[in-house]
């Protein structure tokens, strides 16, 4: 883009007329969170079990004495030994959230299909200390549309954003989903994103929007490594060297 080059009075001009569209945005922006949160619920009747670092947890044990969960569906498939690489980014921006959630009424946990044994030590490299779990054996990534089985992929009934998949797909997907426990113990669904949807957990997304050159993808995160894979940066010592 060719940029018209004015002075401070032009530009000041210039930049006032867009904090007025910013100043909408923003409006805009509460009012769907309030629409998000005025959504109707469903309530949890089936009793999900998770492999955690404390043993075998159900759902409700995941919200530690919390009354609200967020849950993050990271793409770490049974056999993998490293982790989705736009997921590992969007974790990194979990630990310094949660230091505040913590003593907000919010429990955040990182579900995925892979058993624990195989993304536990993914998690150390990474230097990550939120709690993920695995939900392998369960129907959890099924139930919530993060995971297929051949047998709904073969027949087009596979479901992902709340639309019909198109296109080939072998593997984990991923997606954020937000519960709320009352005081009976009772769990329900409040709200659930996928895709894109997962944006707004991303911080660095918000940085990047304010320069010159933008996010400056040719494709959504293509430009994205793990962090301990850019150019220059020491990886951990016994970290593979390729991706798997």
């Amino acid at each position: 883009m060719q940029h018209q080059i004015v002075s401070r009075e032009e530009w000041i001009a210039a930049r006032k007329a867009h904090l007025a569209n910013e100043k909408k945005f923003t409006q805009m922006r509460d009012e769907l969170s309030a629409e998000r949160r005025a959504l109707p619920w469903t309530k949890i009747d089936k009793n999900y079990m998770f492999d955690g670092p404390d043993g075998k947890e159900t759902l409700a044990e995941l919200f530690d004495g919390k009354s609200q969960l967020i849950i993050y569906h990271f793409m770490f498939a049974p056999g993998a030994t490293e982790g989705c690489p736009g997921c590992s980014f969007l974790a990194d921006h979990i630990d310094g959230a949660n230091l505040h959630l913590a003593h907000h009424d919010i429990a955040f946990v990182v579900v995925s299909r892979g058993k624990r044994e195989e993304f536990e030590p993914y998690k150390k490299r990474m230097g990550w200390n939120f709690k993920w779990v695995s939900s392998n054996g369960s129907d959890f990534n099924y139930d919530f549309d993060v995971s297929h089985t051949k047998e709904q992929l073969a027949k087009g009934e596979a479901v992902y954003n709340f639309a019909a998949m198109e296109g080939d797909y072998d593997g984990e997907l991923p997606g954020v989903s937000v519960f709320y426990r009352d005081e009976k113990g009772d769990i329900f669904r409040t709200y659930s994103a996928y895709a894109r949807g997962g944006d707004i957990l991303i911080g660095a997304y918000n940085y990047l929007d304010l320069m010159p050159k933008g996010r400056n993808e040719s494709s959504t995160m293509n430009w994205m490594k793990r962090h301990d894979e850019y150019e220059g940066v020491k990886k951990a010592k016994g970290a593979p060297s390729c991706c798997g």
